[in-house]
Formats: structure tokens, sequence, C-alpha cells
């Protein structure tokens, strides 16, 4: 890497990056075009959210919040749909009736179990069992039928026989979990230009204490933090056409950056949907997100066809034949009314206001971002899509800096176990927003899909593949551009 003695993109460089990031639907107003000017902060861009950011005190709380523009009528479905959100699920039978059903196999018993706060989760302490990390689980397609479900969408992984696609170390009384994360890191070394060297942790990951015999010859395992929960209800605003149009498979640009969808042929009422949630896209929607949570991490059916025993497999039958907490015609355990409360308060968690947006060291930083190329993923605005029934969403100008399209992050963040459209070195760009919150709201810095780096610059220096370009400048900048790069993350 060669050293530089000072980082500063000519004029024509970051002119011809910006002009490489597609401008939007709404590039005709201007609204979602990047910047060319760096001197004062933009119209709107206190409010990554728009009229639905919360102004609350950047506290622990500060990921919790409705948007500022909910109506005061609508805020007691928020409240409530929080506390179904926090809500302790129990195993069946109970005499809580809209509270069993747990497991029997789980990962936690609320979903704030894994979201504290709404927040971040993180790798577990040395000597604890993980809850807001979890192992998805999956296997190569062994038959033919497998590789045409695959090819055809009616199946994004083919489950380990044994243990599904996810492991749950927890169980109910009378059954066994299934086995625990182990992690053991290396550490790396990476030397930055200026001379700096910065100790990097090399995750590795089997499973111990497994209850039900071995894994699959070829598992491969997926470590996933739990992300945080704000702004989730605009993503889903974005209209389809302005994520595709920053789509470049081919890279036909020549720029390196190759943004792809990961088409789902199954979403909602059966038709094709572009994912966009979760860590690789796997997801449509947040009722679809949400009714895979209680599924695979609570062991609970929300949805008809979903199965009450969760993620137990034909080789687990005392588990598919536990006790159920299922009611109704279509034996859910979760009713659609807390579903839908779920969902609503999911949908509705606000992003917090940006802090210090017109200070010189972080304009100073926003321009060294967007000169390093990092916007080539993490798009800065979008505007959202019009919808009667969720006004207080529509039409905002929001600032989610991601494409939520899936990148190439190179070996060093692959897991290898491909899933639906997305490969074994893909992940869909995180949403920047909010993250200089994190250490505030989550009491750690731990960030990426698995957590292992322990701050911005860390994330920063595992990025490879379409992203090596973007990570080599960083590692070029001085020690003082460095710092205005870090301070401009920290204000989102």
């Amino acid at each position: 890497m060669r050293a530089a003695t000072r980082f500063a993109a000519p004029a024509a460089v970051l002119l011809a990056l910006l002009a490489a990031v597609p401008a939007g639907a709404d590039a005709a107003g201007g609204r979602v075009r990047p910047t060319t000017d760096f001197a004062r902060a933009e119209p709107g861009e206190e409010d990554p959210g728009g009229a639905a950011t919360a102004h609350h005190a950047p506290t622990a709380r500060a990921f919790a919040q409705p948007p500022a523009n909910l109506p005061f009528g609508r805020l007691l479905d928020f409240k409530v749909g929080d506390a179904v959100f926090r809500k302790l699920w129990v195993s069946a039978p109970s005499s809580t009736r809209s509270s069993d059903g747990l497991g029997p196999l789980w990962n936690a018993r609320s979903c704030q179990s894994c979201h504290v706060r709404d927040g971040r989760g993180r790798p577990p302490p040395a000597g604890e069992t993980a809850t807001s990390l979890l192992l998805r689980l999956s296997i190569p397609p062994q038959t033919d039928a497998d590789r045409r479900a695959l090819a055809d969408g009616d199946l994004a992984v083919v489950p380990d026989p044994t243990y599904g696609v996810q492991l749950q170390p927890f169980a109910v009384q009378g059954h066994r979990g299934e086995g625990s994360a182990a992690i053991a890191w290396t550490p790396v070394q990476v030397r930055l230009a200026d001379g700096t060297v910065i100790a990097l942790r090399r995750p590795t990951y089997t499973v111990r204490d497994l209850g039900y015999g071995p894994l699959h010859p070829q598992a491969m395992l997926s470590p996933r933090v739990a992300p945080p929960m704000i702004g989730l209800g605009l993503v889903e605003m974005i209209a389809e056409a302005d994520i595709l149009a920053g789509a470049d498979p081919e890279d036909g640009d020549g720029d390196g950056i190759a943004g792809r969808p990961n088409r789902l042929a199954r979403g909602p009422g059966g038709v094709p949907a572009l994912g966009r949630f979760g860590w690789k896209a796997g997801q449509p929607t947040l009722a679809q997100q949400a009714a895979e949570a209680f599924a695979l991490d609570m062991g609970l059916s929300a949805t008809s066809g979903r199965a009450p025993w969760g993620d137990c497999t034909p080789r687990q039958p005392e588990c598919r034949g536990a006790p159920h907490g299922g009611t109704g015609e279509d034996a859910v355990e979760v009713a659609p009314a807390l579903l839908d409360l779920v969902v609503f308060y999911v949908r509705h968690l606000a992003v917090p206001a940006r802090r210090d947006v017109a200070d010189p060291r972080v304009l100073h930083g926003k321009r060294l971002f967007y000169a390093s190329g990092c916007i080539g993923c993490h798009t800065p605005k979008f505007v959202t899509a019009a919808d009667p029934a969720r006004p207080e969403l529509s039409g905002l100008l929001v600032w989610p800096y991601s494409d939520f399209l899936l990148h190439d992050m190179g070996e060093g963040l692959a897991d290898g176990r491909p899933e639906g459209r997305a490969g074994g070195r893909d992940w869909r760009t995180p949403p920047l927003w909010g993250i200089g919150l994190t250490e505030v709201v989550s009491g750690h810095t731990f960030l990426l899909h698995d957590g292992r780096a322990r701050g911005l610059l860390e994330a920063i220096l595992w990025h490879g593949g379409e992203a090596e370009a973007a990570k080599r400048r960083v590692a070029a900048m001085r020690r003082a551009d460095r710092e205005a790069l870090l301070t401009f993350l920290r204000s989102l």
C-alpha cells in the first residue's frame, strides 16, 4: 500500500466518484443527488428520517422513540407494540394463553432480549451463551430436487437435516438445547500508511455441546448479530425502482462496485419481491421478517402455515410432539393482532436526529467519505414513496447511507454460506444512520455482521472485495484526515 503524506482527492476524482452514483427517481428535483458542496450542511441533513426523525436526547433510549410526526391517536399502538416487543413468552401449556408457546427450542424469550433498547447485538463475552448473536445453518444442495428448489426460489437454503436453519441453544423444560456457539479469536495486524498499527481480530466459529448428534459434515455456519431497529419503516417505503436504479451487477461503469438485488421468488402474496431486510437481504417486508424471527428465534408461529414447533426438524420428534400454544383455526401462537402491533412498532421506530452537522471537522470528514468512494455502496439519500395508509413515512427525504443491495465484501468477511441470490461473500449494505450512538444505546461499539470490529476504524479495515479500493484510500490517509472521517461517521 502506497504511503501518502496528505490525503486530498483532486476535484476531478471527486466529481467522477459522485457521477458514478445513481441519482435516483427524484434526480430532476436534485433532492437525492450526492452533493459536491462540503462547505456547509445540506438542507434537512440534521433530520435523517425527514419529518419522521426523533428529536430526543441522545441517551440509551435514543433508538426507542416514535417519529416526531406520529399522530397522538397512533401513539397507543406504538406503545402497546413496544410492550409486545418486550413480552417474555413462556412454554405451553400455560394459564397465560396469549403468552405461551415458546420453543420448544429457542434463542430468546422476547424480541427485546436480542435487540436490547432496540439497538445492536454483540458477540458473547467469554463463558456466556450467545443471545444477541446467532448461528444460521445450511448445507449445500444434495439432490436435483434441492438444486431445483434453490434455483426456483422455493428454498433460500437447504437446512441442516438435524438442526434446521438456525442453532437454538435453549430449550423449554424437558428438552435439550441444540448447542452453543464457540468463538476463537485470531489477532490480525494492519499497518496504515502513517505507521499506525491496528490490531484486528478474526473469529472462527464452532458449535459445542451438540444436543442431537453431529452436524452434517458439510454444514455451513453464518454468525449474525441482531441489527439496530431504527428506520426500518422508512426502508420499507423506498420504491423498489429507486433501489434497483443503483444495481450494476456486471460493473458496467467499471468502478469495481457491482451491487446486486436479492430477488426473492416468494414475496407477499407469493409474487416475486425485492429483499431488503436482514444481513443478506433475505426478507422483503417487515411483516415477513417479524414472522420469521418469531419462528426461528422463539419457536412461535405467527402466520398460518408456520409450524408451532419452530425450527425443529423431523430428526427431533420429541420437539415436534411437544405441547404448543396455538389457538384458533390456524393454530397460530402469536395472535394476528399481536403480530400487527409488533410490526407497527418496528415500522415506526424513528431515526434519531444527527449531531454537529455543520461542524467543520464533520464536513471535512463527510468530504473524505464521499471522495474515498464509500458512497458507492453507502448511498446517502432516498425519497420515500407515497402510501395513504402510512402518511407519516411518505414522501420524505431520508439519509440511510445504504443502497440496500448485495456486495461482494471479500474473503475476510465471507461466511461461505449462500442464501437465496446472495453468495458466500455477499452482504447487504447496512444503513449507517444512528451508528454514532451505538455505544450510548447498546453499551458497546461492536460492528459488522458478527460484531468482530470493536469500532468504526476496525470495521472499515475489514472491508474488501468491492470495497477494497475505498478501504485502501482510508488506510492511506494522514491521521488528522482519518480522525475527521471517523468524526463524520460518529455524527450519523
